[in-house]
């Protein structure tokens, strides 16, 4: 996939997915501005970055502000004349069950996932239409914001969010050929490794430098950074120009297309539905199969 000429901003790229986006959008060709709240973290990924055959800037703010946003795209342009892409990824994590979670831990999450994808992806949509060229904006999503997950009423809410606005923003930039996509990456990370029946497969992997057991490529869609970027990259290209609006899935060997919530079950009743009659009708009519809710727990392959 070429990408020489395009201008990419990658937020919460000084380590982990973000920094494996970064260096995949430079491999591919692009000038990219990578972003971190850690100004060491941003100067080692500047290096990285470079290193892997792009040009890169560097700049250092929390996500989540209009000022951060505007900063971002601003670099874009005084470094590299323009901006074509995207890739929202800056996150943190305050995880508490329902009735543990405080106010702040609520609000630092939406904060930064999702009113900072949002201002971001706004200074981004401002210079894209007056480039008049078109863009690609990618959102990341997570299985959270797909299916909920425990103790993570913040993460998953903002998330769930992403998807929408990815829905939304579609509609609002087709004319200007800004195409909008979440992506759902599923990566080992620091936090998948303390997941049990994930913990020490990936452990193994990194000690031995060993690609992580077919199951869990397949089965469970898990592999490294590194396997994500091959969707961020398409999605950034000129191949993905008809793609939008999409919720797009991947990890290990597994590439997949999430659902738009839709009806699933219809009922109707002449002179509309009291709470008795729902009562009566609900087990044999539409809440005969029920939605599961919730990240399905791992299933490792069990022994002969």
């Amino acid at each position: 996939m070429d990408l020489t000429g395009k201008v990419a901003v990658v937020t919460g790229s000084g380590r982990g997915l973000g920094l494996a986006y970064a260096r995949a959008l430079a491999a591919a060709g692009a000038h990219v501005v990578v972003n971190d709240v850690d100004q060491q973290a941003v100067g080692a990924a500047v290096e990285s970055v470079a290193a892997a055959g792009g040009k890169a800037v560097g700049v250092t703010a929390a996500v989540g502000t209009t000022a951060a946003a505007d900063e971002l795209v601003s670099a874009a342009v005084e470094h590299f004349g323009r901006l074509d892409v995207l890739v929202t990824n800056a996150g943190i994590l305050r995880d508490k069950v329902l009735w543990k979670m405080t106010d702040d831990d609520f609000d630092d999450v939406i904060r930064v996932h999702l009113r900072g994808t949002f201002s971001c992806a706004r200074a981004a949509a401002v210079r894209m239409r007056e480039q008049g060229e078109g863009g690609r904006i990618i959102l990341i999503g997570s299985p959270a914001g797909q299916r909920g997950n425990f103790g993570q009423t913040n993460y998953a809410a903002a998330k769930a969010g992403i998807a929408a606005m990815a829905r939304t923003w579609a509609l609002e930039l087709a004319r200007a050929k800004i195409t909008v996509n979440a992506v759902i990456p599923v990566a080992a990370t620091e936090m998948t490794k303390t997941i049990p029946a994930f913990g020490p497969a990936i452990e193994e992997a990194e000690r031995t430098g060993a690609p992580l057991p077919d199951w869990i490529r397949k089965q469970e869609g898990l592999g490294t950074v590194e396997d994500v970027t091959g969707l961020v990259t398409f999605l950034a290209s000129d191949a993905s120009a008809a793609v939008t609006g999409q919720a797009i899935g991947l990890g290990g060997d597994r590439l997949a297309l999430w659902s738009h919530p839709q009806e699933k079950a219809v009922d109707f009743r002449d002179g509309g539905w009291s709470a008795d009659e729902i009562a009566a009708a609900w087990s044999e009519g539409v809440g005969a199969r029920p939605e599961t809710f919730g990240i399905p727990a791992p299933q490792p392959p069990t022994g002969n």
